[in-house]
């Protein structure tokens, strides 16, 4: 089946050029959409001979992730996986990530570090994510173990009906608002997710955290 790997990046010259090298051993259309970067991100990707969709300004993750899909959608993609641009995900986990979408399991997957493996995890992250859980099958009536993982898998059924409006990291909430409005069949996987300095680095703070939280609550009653 026909798939787009889709990469919203905004100043990840250290790492990006490493994360494509990985994913060309194996994949073929590679799509990195360079959010208003004031680095070399783009020039990068570029040489690596990947598709570069460019942002003029800043807009967030949640922007560049539509952008990629929308521009997958156009271009025929069957599947569609979105993947960090920070070197956190293995590049083996696509296959496990994909296969339910393959088999016709699950419009949509979500790869899980909890059902997996996490390298590296501060303790105040795991604290976040867990009260994410939470938070999201309250509002979502949404079953999952990871409420902030960017490592998915949609089936182009899923990607036409998710309508994603959220330019920054609320989008993620967002895909659970989307699964249930559209009833869609979704699927945890397990996957490894490794932090180091430079990813623990460009994390969401506590006050993101509490931020996103707000507008989640605001997203689903008044929106």
């Amino acid at each position: 089946m026909k798939t787009f790997i889709v990469i919203a990046a905004y100043n990840e010259e250290r790492k990006i050029g490493s994360v494509l090298k990985d994913l060309k051993k194996k994949y073929d259309t590679i799509v990195v959409v360079d959010d208003g970067s004031k680095d070399k991100t783009a020039e990068i990707a570029e040489k690596k001979g990947v598709i570069v969709l460019r942002h003029p300004l800043n807009r967030g993750q949640g922007a560049a992730l539509k952008t990629g899909i929308d521009y997958a959608l156009q271009n025929n993609a069957e599947i569609i996986v979105t993947y960090d641009a920070d070197g956190q995900f293995l590049v083996e986990d696509i296959k496990k990530v994909v296969a339910p979408v393959e088999k016709k399991q699950a419009d949509i997957v979500l790869g899980s570090r909890f059902l997996g493996k996490t390298i590296n995890m501060p303790f105040s992250k795991k604290i976040v994510l867990k009260l994410g859980v939470m938070v999201g099958f309250l509002l979502y009536h949404i079953k999952i173990t990871d409420s902030q993982s960017g490592f998915r898998a949609l089936s182009r059924k899923a990607a036409e009906k998710i309508k994603l409006t959220a330019d920054r990291m609320e989008h993620a909430s967002e895909f659970f608002w989307e699964i249930m409005k559209n009833k869609l069949k979704y699927k945890e996987v397990p996957i490894t997710v490794i932090y180091d300095d430079y990813s623990i680095g460009k994390g969401q703070k506590w006050s993101n955290s509490i931020e996103l939280g707000i507008k989640m609550l605001l997203r689903r009653f008044f929106m």
